[in-house]
């Protein structure tokens, strides 16, 4: 997923998917479901530094967006009641400067073949969470060297 610059993920097709979450849903409800997709795919754009678009269906008569941090590159979607997530997924793709930068993750066979005709990549769900625990070993390996640098330094004395 290098070339991508902008990940957009269907919600509530990935929290169906994945079987934690589908958990979580059945005993907690959508709204809890909601935040640990969110935070989980956070490390996308804390990380890897993507533009992270996550898509969620109908609420209310026009698109709302929320920020789950101060970056205006990571926004939470909610479509307008008579629009699917899928709907807006594919004009985002379809209207996107570049599409080939466009990464779609979704279990729809339909929205792939939609997204993929517009030029974009579409990635499963497994491929998704496999993207997740790779930039999480990542991170853990540069906080590690990190942490390794710092005490270094401290053992040298606070020299360089």
């Amino acid at each position: 997923m290098e070339f991508a610059k902008h990940l957009l993920v269907d919600g509530y097709n990935i929290a169906h998917t994945w079987p934690d979450l589908r958990r979580v849903l059945a005993k907690e409800g959508r709204e809890v479901v909601r935040a640990r997709l969110v935070e989980r795919i956070r490390i996308l754009h804390d990380f890897e530094r993507l533009r992270v678009s996550v898509v969620f269906d109908g609420r209310g008569g026009d698109i709302a967006i929320e920020r789950p941090t101060r970056h205006l590159t990571f926004s939470v979607l909610y479509t307008p009641s008579g629009m699917t997530a899928d709907d807006l997924i594919e004009q985002l793709t379809v209207q996107a400067a570049q599409p080939r930068e466009v990464c779609v993750a979704t279990a729809d066979a339909a929205e792939r073949d939609t997204i993929e005709a517009a030029g974009a990549q579409a990635i499963s769900p497994e491929q998704l969470a496999a993207w997740i625990e790779r930039a999480e070993q990542a991170q853990r390996a540069a906080v590690a060297a990190q942490q390794s640098r710092t005490d270094s330094r401290w053992r040298a004395g606070g020299r360089r």
